[in-house]
């Protein structure tokens, strides 16, 4: 008996750390077991040959909300091949209305709900003896599995019998999950891992009630026994992993967890892993913030869920949050200049209307984290959420990933609006390549918030959202804008700062050097903007620079640049005063920030 265990991800460096669990579970068996993964950008062809070419007698496929939709086609396309395939499915996107999913998708035979492991090694077991007819020595590794064990004795099961009838058996209980086996135990002999990113859980369960979120399920966290966590911490170190992001639905739930962790990653440090966790910013002790500071620039990235700012939003989602606490944390953290981080907003929430919203988004903004995601609310099958839609009045997609469309407070159109400041939060914010000339820019709006609502504008009159960009173009794209504000162009007034301030001309040059020196600080030029100032009549400054900065180095010529320029940029982008103070920038391409990838700077004055 083959049996297949399917994934299609969102993306090429994401893994499915699901499947690998599931094998190792069943590691007894895995002589009988292939794993694949693929993505989303797939063709569906592509996908049924990879099938086709294992023969599977048994196919299981891992099901979100991300690839739901590919799954359907491609099961009912295969069991058209391969009539007598059995196809399993699991994951949250099937859980939860099992028998309704399997009435209407008769490609499919059954679904594992909940926890799968242990119901997937009791399929597998099953599987064998229905092959070898009979327990005998042929199907020697299931010698544990009950004799006549049948699919109804498989707790977490939902399936579909001979006669096209659907059986619901009983629910399995929670697992230890200090007994599960690590999933990656062999990562040399999987060898499938470079260049992806490693998901990794030390708990399950979440202490939070958020409505949006199935965790919240689960009324509470179960952790993995930390001498465990170091012993497998420590493979993924020895095989010097680019990247483990921990799936832990709040990693510093527990003081004395997060710290052991994050202190074994200090000591252990090789100098390339990185480690990326969700917390709570407000739970962040003390002792933790203190243990943070020390860490390795680039070693450890910290994603916080701030969702909104709104006190009637955060109380009807069930979310408790201090928000002072998370300012003040997340500052600290700032102050390290060692961690990166990244706060999540999210749009479509009960009572949030787009007034609202945008408030969130300038109070999260202030905190300047290193990326500022803003989501749209998903109405996922299971949660408390969905139970809500009529009170508030939310419509969302009928089809994956089931994003907001409208709310009681939030009609389709100021959405609309939202999903293009969210386009250009993404390009211009989180990029993280506009780093001095955003800060000089915000200060002319009313708002940041503002500012990117009057970009949008820009962008959508001069069909700019419908372009495809080239790196280049998005640096002069934002200076035309600023040019645009200047010129008092009708339409943009409404968003200017309210203290008097205005886009002018001398404002513009000084906008066009800090975009400039963004420009340099990430890559030597191959072309230049069109508002960059000509460096010919510098060249023999440059050459003379050059050779007392390259002295006594091999050819460096190739990873230098240098800029001539006329204002204090560090003035203009820290407080936003023009002054004059003409110079020189060295901009050298051989060492990098980790946190951002900014090149090595040394000014010089003319």
């Amino acid at each position: 008996m083959k049996l297949l265990l399917l994934a299609i991800n969102a993306k090429y460096i994401h893994t499915n750390p699901a499947l690998y669990a599931l094998r190792q579970y069943a590691r007894d068996y895995a002589e009988h077991i292939v794993l694949r993964e693929y993505t989303i950008n797939h063709e569906p062809d592509a996908i049924l040959k990879g099938i086709y070419e294992v023969h599977p007698q048994v196919l299981c496929v891992s099901c979100y909300i991300w690839n739901i939709r590919m799954v359907r086609e491609i099961i009912a396309d295969y069991r058209k091949i391969d009539p007598s395939v059995v196809i399993y499915l699991g994951g949250p996107e099937v859980s939860y209305d099992a028998r309704d999913f399997l009435l209407t998708n008769p490609a499919a035979d059954g679904i594992l709900v909940g926890e799968g492991d242990a119901t997937f090694r009791e399929l597998v077991e099953y599987h064998l003896m229905q092959e070898a007819g009979q327990r005998t020595q042929e199907c020697r590794a299931v010698q544990q599995a009950p004799a006549g064990m049948s699919r109804e004795d498989i707790r977490g099961l939902v399936f579909r019998r001979e006669d096209g009838t659907i059986c619901e058996n009983e629910l399995r209980e929670l697992l230890d999950f200090a007994a599960l086996p690590f999933p990656y135990a062999d990562m040399k002999a999987l060898g499938a891992f470079e260049h992806k990113i490693i998901y990794y859980e030390t708990s399950r369960g979440c202490p939070f009630s958020c409505c949006y979120c199935l965790s919240s399920v689960e009324k509470r966290v179960r952790f993995r026994a930390l001498e465990l966590v170091r012993q497998e911490l420590q493979i993924f170190l020895d095989n010097r992993v680019a990247q483990v992001k921990f799936v832990d639905r709040t990693f510093n739930c527990n003081e004395q967890h997060a710290l052991a962790i994050w202190q074994y990653i200090k000591e252990h440090d090789n100098g390339v892993t990185n480690f990326h966790f969700e917390i709570a910013a407000d739970l962040l002790t003390q002792r933790e913030m203190e243990l943070l500071r020390t860490m390795r620039p680039g070693l450890v990235q910290l994603e916080i869920g701030i969702q909104s700012t709104n006190p009637q939003t955060i109380e009807a989602i069930h979310r408790r949050m201090d928000l002072d606490k998370v300012r003040a944390a997340v500052a600290a953290v700032r102050e390290g200049r060692n961690i990166h981080q990244h706060l999540d907003l999210i749009a479509g929430l009960p009572y949030e209307d787009y007034t609202s919203f945008a408030r969130s988004f300038n109070e999260v903004y202030a905190m300047r984290p290193d990326q500022l995601q803003l989501g749209f609310l998903k109405v996922l099958k299971g949660s408390a959420m969905h139970e809500m839609t009529a009170e508030h009045e939310i419509q969302y997609k009928e089809e994956p990933p089931y994003e907001v469309l409208s709310t009681k407070y939030l009609p389709y159109a100021e959405v609309l609006r939202l999903k293009e400041v969210e386009e250009l939060t993404e390009v211009y914010y989180n990029s993280g390549q506009f780093l001095c000339s955003l800060p000089f820019l915000e200060r002319y709006f009313a708002s940041p918030f503002a500012m990117y609502e009057a970009l949008a504008a820009y962008y959508r009159s001069n069909g700019l959202f419908e372009v495809k960009h080239s790196r280049l173009a998005r640096y002069e794209s934002l200076y035309r804008f600023a040019e645009e504000c200047a010129n008092g162009t009708a339409g943009h007034e409404v968003w200017m700062s309210e203290d008097g301030r205005r886009l002018d001309e001398t404002a513009c040059r000084v906008l066009a050097e800090l975009l400039m020196f963004d420009f340099c600080s990430r890559e030597k030029p191959k072309s230049r903007p069109f508002f960059a100032e000509s460096q010919d009549a510098y060249r023999e400054q440059w050459r003379q620079y050059r050779r007392s900065y390259s002295e006594g180095m091999q050819d460096v010529s190739g990873q230098l640049a240098m800029e001539h320029f006329y204002y204090d940029l560090q003035k203009a982008s820290e407080t936003g005063e023009i002054e004059e103070k003409e110079g020189f920038v060295i901009f050298d391409y051989r060492e990098r920030e980790p946190l951002h990838g900014i090149c090595r700077i040394s000014r010089k004055e003319a």
